[in-house]
């Protein structure tokens, strides 16, 4: 068994990714109190809540959209495009979320806000949207600088719940906030480098290298399965796929009938308890239906006392399972790479 513990992550990581990673706890922290220093006035906002993000910024909005679940009272929907959604009205609060400042997709949607008359809230380091925000009088929530986008989910998580509550789409969460940030301490002196070779953020790693994962979720932890991908894609640089229970049962399922005559495919399934008891038969009866056909397969169930707090302890999962496979893959996990040089050639900073 390879180790993966300090010494092997020395070896491949340059840019110090795991150091952000163990930072979680305080991450959550200090975007509560970034969230205060905005110093946001409440908005009545009718129409919900827009986030407009692309990358790994719009996890953000995603995983605060999973966390409110049921407890959302007013709509709370993403745009990953140029400007806005037809059905965006001026009546919504429009949060802005661009890590850099100068994400073309984010600035042209705080145009197309701006141009409906809707009230606006920017969350970023700086650029070009930080600049047009301060020019407009619109609240601009400061990010640090310094690091990926994919770094900075917790900031973009915790600003997007705030605005949730400033706006009157959903309630406020900090006390949950706090917990989850003390519990994802103790999860990392398990899961982390210092913990037991056979801990589960390490095993999981070592069963899914060499192969093409599946990350499966339902409700609250569909968003999970998404950042799963989005954490292997840009860490481990290699291929996987997300889908959502019960809708991979009704089609995709299908395909892996032939999967082991085309690659070694794997599946994890993550699993809460607050999905609908038939959506956790299917997640059982779909790990069956891969046997013989998945290289691996396995159920992972989140952690905590909240909503907030379980949702979070699977982000922190995903974050360290895709960093182990950038270890045993030998890959630095901090690297430029296919995407950098995409943004490159568009003329992004």
């Amino acid at each position: 068994m390879e180790p993966l513990d300090r010494e092997a992550v020395a070896r491949v990581d340059a840019a110090g990714e795991l150091g952000l990673i163990l930072e979680l706890s305080a991450q959550l922290r200090d975007a509560l109190w970034r969230v205060e220093s905005a110093a946001l006035a409440p908005v009545d906002a009718p129409g919900g809540m827009v986030v407009a993000a692309t990358g790994a910024t719009a996890l953000g909005g995603a995983l605060a959209r999973a966390i409110l679940g049921d407890r959302a009272s007013r709509s709370i929907g993403r745009t990953q495009v140029y400007g806005l959604p037809s059905w965006a009205t001026g009546q919504a609060l429009v949060l802005c979320a661009s890590y850099s400042g100068e994400t073309e997709e984010t600035l042209a949607a705080y145009e197309a806000a701006g141009a409906l008359g809707a009230p606006r809230v920017v969350v970023t380091t700086g650029g070009r949207l930080a600049e047009q925000a301060r020019d407009d009088g619109v609240p601009v929530i400061p990010v640090p600088g310094g690091m990926r986008p994919r770094r900075a989910v917790a900031y973009m998580t915790v600003a997007a719940l705030e605005v949730a509550a400033l706006c009157g789409a959903g309630e406020g969460l900090r006390a949950e906030i706090d917990v989850a940030a003390a519990q994802s301490q103790e999860l990392l002196a398990e899961w982390g480098p210092d913990g037991e070779e056979d801990s589960l953020a390490k095993s999981l790693a070592r069963e899914l290298h060499g192969t093409l994962p599946t990350f499966v979720g339902a409700g609250p932890t569909a968003a999970v399965a998404h950042a799963w991908r989005v954490q292997v894609n840009l860490m481990a640089r290699q291929p996987c796929h997300a889908a959502e229970l019960p809708a991979f049962d009704h089609d995709e399922l299908a395909g892996w009938e032939g999967a082991a005559e085309l690659a070694p495919l794997s599946m994890v399934v993550l699993d809460d308890t607050d999905l609908h008891p038939r959506v956790q038969a299917r997640m059982a009866l779909t790990l069956d239906s891969v046997e013989g056909q998945a290289a691996y397969r396995r159920r992972v169930a989140s952690r905590g006392p909240s909503r907030t707090a379980r949702v979070l302890s699977l982000v922190l999962l995903g974050d360290l399972v895709a960093f182990y496979l950038a270890v045993l893959r030998g890959v630095d996990p901090g690297r430029e790479g296919a995407v950098d040089a995409l943004k490159s050639a568009l003329g992004h900073p």
